[in-house]
């Protein structure tokens, strides 16, 4: 995935009301710029952080400016939420995550249970449909590791429920987790921030949802999947 402009570099004031983020651009200007994660960011979001930008092609827009970028210690992490999906399915199209590869058609977005909608559905011939829930993980203290998620998601924890459901109905589900960072090689649920989330998933996979990690390749031109990371039990 490219960015659609090219991104302009600042520094973090602060971050608030969760989707706000003020923003020193180099000129000296201090802007506000949407924040597209409703998440903690635990790591991602320190004071003078080094951050990148995109600017909005809408003139009418309130907010001209999308936050998509932090520099932690050497490296990039992406933080805007809105891109994993994309991002996954962008993987799956051009075969970087095996295990889905080979289906017919890919539609997002679609309704199932009640009042929820999954973010893939994958469907072939002779095959059952295929239910992929896509997260994004930003989360590392080090080591190596991502974790997810990094605060309590009851909305995370009602859609391992509902893969479980699609397994019991003769479907294939699977959990798909998308690392925008690239300074990690292993997985886990952190049972810190979200217990119930941690048991969830134990659950759902003893039911027969599948879970895939796959991390990212992430410069200020584009973010790219380009690796299958170890789920740590």
């Amino acid at each position: 995935m490219r960015f659609p402009a090219p991104l302009v570099r600042g520094r973090l004031v602060r971050r608030y009301k969760r989707f706000l983020a003020d923003v020193a651009l180099e000129t000296g200007e201090v802007i506000v710029a949407h924040c597209a994660n409703p998440g903690a960011m635990l790591g991602v979001a320190p004071p003078d952080a080094e951050v990148w930008l995109s600017p909005s092609r809408n003139p009418a827009r309130k907010l001209a400016w999308s936050w998509e970028l932090v520099r932690i210690g050497t490296g990039l992490v992406g933080i805007n939420t809105s891109w994993p999906n994309h991002l996954a399915e962008e993987a799956i199209l051009t075969g970087a995550i095996p295990e889905l590869a080979d289906y017919a058609a890919l539609t997002r977005e679609v309704r199932y249970r009640r009042n929820s909608r999954i973010d893939l559905l994958l469907e072939a011939p002779a095959r059952p449909t295929c239910y992929v829930e896509v997260k994004n993980v930003h989360l590392s203290r080090g080591d190596g590791l991502a974790e997810f998620p990094d605060c309590v998601t009851r909305r995370g924890a009602k859609h391992l429920l509902e893969l479980a459901d699609m397994v019991a109905a003769g479907h294939r589900a699977v959990m798909l987790y998308v690392v925008q960072r690239e300074d990690c090689d292993r997985f886990r649920t952190a049972p810190e921030f979200d217990p119930a989330y941690h048991a969830g998933l134990k659950v759902a996979l003893a039911a027969g949802v599948e879970a895939l990690v796959y991390g990212c390749s992430v410069t200020t031109g584009g973010i790219l999947v380009d690796r299958k990371l170890e789920l740590l039990a």
